[in-house]
């Protein structure tokens, strides 16, 4: 599993649930239901203050972790493979999408 921070676009439902990424140029279809929780950020290391009310989207970020597959060109389908799995965050106040772990889907060859 890989730990870093890359920015990715992301098209959601209404709901706000990621149904596609776009990342380094390539398109992907999420294939899977994805999962939503939240983490405690380090906000005062951050932030130089908290404004009064601001609690949520400061203290917390939202984190989905998603399986993907690369969408074949020009349909937006999603192709046939093993599915890579992301851990996306979307900052609150800037709608912005970036990668946070990339889990690696490789399991262990057997003799």
């Amino acid at each position: 599993m890989g730990l870093f921070s890359e920015s990715v676009d992301v098209s959601c439902t209404p709901e706000g649930h990621p149904v596609a990424v776009v990342w380094a140029g390539r398109s992907y279809s999420v294939c899977a239901e994805p999962v939503r929780w939240y983490e405690r950020r380090q906000w005062w290391a951050e932030e130089t203050r908290a404004p009064l009310g601001s609690g949520p989207g400061l203290v917390d970020h939202e984190i989905w972790r998603v399986q993907v597959l690369p969408s074949a060109p020009g349909s937006g389908l999603a192709e046939q493979g093993e599915p890579l799995t992301l851990d996306l965050t979307r900052h609150i106040r800037s709608g912005r999408w970036r990668i946070l772990r990339i889990h690696d889907a490789l399991r262990p060859r057997t003799a």
